[in-house]
């Protein structure tokens, strides 16, 4: 299978490189340029936005009649690896979680007039949005089905109560995709809906405190105390709220694994320099046996996790769901991630643990990547469960999809 980008998407991903390079790397340096999440500031990412919608680089993932780059997986693959070398890359090019995903369910799944009134406001950049799905124990987590947060129809709206946290973007967000529970119906008891953080009936708890930098807005917790939607704020029709969840976490997975991979190319690129450069005992570090083979294995996990995503990618421009290429991108990405921060660290000595490399920034945040959009253990066992279900046509080189399990599972 050859992955040889087509000339025009090669050229994008030249092209957002040397923005990368030229202007939001040398910003890193600068601890002005953070705010207090360790995030790019506001101001200076207004900045660097207005930059990259000027050239023609702004939210590659979407359809260039909504102002975007209408690139399709692979090439998103390509460019959002590109993006990610920088920790301010995804936000300036409005390819960041959770908007990425917001955007790509919103415009497969919503009506004209939903496209209107929540998706092209994300897309044009003047408002930030949340997926709101997550519950606290005893609610739904890995497992949607345990979602214990209900929408009831009253007439024309639908009044929803429940709990909700690790909302990413909660606090900056003026859109928020919700999933509730219309029904006792395991299958079809979902529903998904939109609602603006102006509706009355709900409030941010408050912003949770984790262990890494965080995106824009931090992870929240929600609370819904008779918060009212209305019924054109409906995605698809009522008991599709898993199906309108699974349109949105299965790509999003995948551009997390995309965006990974440049974070761990770039641990690796810092590792690269320093031990180039540095001598011991009269050699440089490069030079050094122990230092080729911790390298060497963390640029080989890179590369195999690049052609997971981009064997995932050509199976979703494809037309198929690649449940199977998903969950493997997401188990081995996320690992090859840690690996490659830890291995630079580790050979930067003080000074990858020090803030003098974004390393250290690199490293917390990558931890969350064995949790986020299901935990590595749920993803291996999807993948046994499709082994199980059909060994053969788990190897079989031209199938798109796994079968279904008997009851349409």
């Amino acid at each position: 299978m050859d992955f040889t980008l087509d000339p025009t998407i090669d050229g994008v991903r030249r092209r957002v490189r040397a923005f990368v390079d030229e202007r939001l790397i040398p910003l890193e340096a600068d601890r002005a340029n953070y705010d207090e999440h360790e995030n790019v500031r506001e101001d200076v990412l207004g900045t660097m936005r207005s930059a990259a919608r000027a050239e023609g680089l702004w939210a590659l993932q979407t359809p260039t009649s909504r102002g975007g780059g209408g690139l399709p997986f692979v090439g998103m693959a390509a460019c959002y690896e590109e993006m990610n070398r920088s920790i301010f890359g995804p936000a300036t090019f409005n390819s960041a979680a959770p908007d990425d995903g917001n955007m790509m369910v919103l415009e497969r799944v919503g009506t004209e007039a939903q496209k209107t009134r929540w998706l092209q406001p994300i897309v044009d950049g003047r408002v930030r949005s949340a997926f709101v799905m997550t519950e606290p124990h005893p609610g739904g987590g890995s497992d949607p089905a345990m979602i214990s947060t209900t929408a009831e129809r009253r007439g024309g709206k639908w009044v929803v109560h429940g709990h909700k946290w690790f909302i990413t973007g909660a606090a900056a967000a003026a859109h928020f995709l919700l999933i509730a529970r219309t029904s006792g119906d395991a299958r079809k008891g979902h529903t998904a809906f939109m609602f603006h953080r102006d509706a009355p009936g709900w409030r941010l708890l408050r912003r949770i405190p984790v262990m890494g930098p965080e995106e824009h807005g931090g992870h929240g917790e929600l609370v819904l105390e008779g918060l009212e939607i209305p019924d054109e704020d409906r995605l698809l029709g009522v008991g599709d709220g898993l199906k309108v969840a699974q349109i949105r976490l299965g790509p999003a997975r995948l551009t997390h694994c995309m965006r990974w991979l440049g974070l761990a190319r770039r641990s690796l690129e810092i590792a690269g320099a320093y031990t180039g450069m540095r001598m011991s005992g009269g050699k440089r570090l490069a030079e050094r046996e122990s230092v080729q083979l911790l390298m060497g294995e963390a640029a080989l996990q890179v590369r195999i996790g690049r052609l997971l995503v981009m064997h995932a990618a050509s199976k979703l421009d494809a037309g198929a769901m690649a449940r199977n290429e998903l969950s493997m991108a997401k188990v081995h990405v996320a690992d090859a991630l840690h690996r490659a921060v830890d291995t630079a660290i580790q050979l930067n000595g003080g000074r990858g643990y020090s803030k003098d490399t974004p390393l250290e920034w690199i490293y917390r945040y990558a931890r969350q990547a064995r949790l986020v959009d299901g935990a590595s253990e749920v993803h291996r066992m999807v993948i046994a469960r499709h082994l199980s279900d059909s060994p053969e046509a788990f190897f079989d080189w031209n199938h798109l999809d796994p079968p279904k399990r008997p009851g349409g599972g």
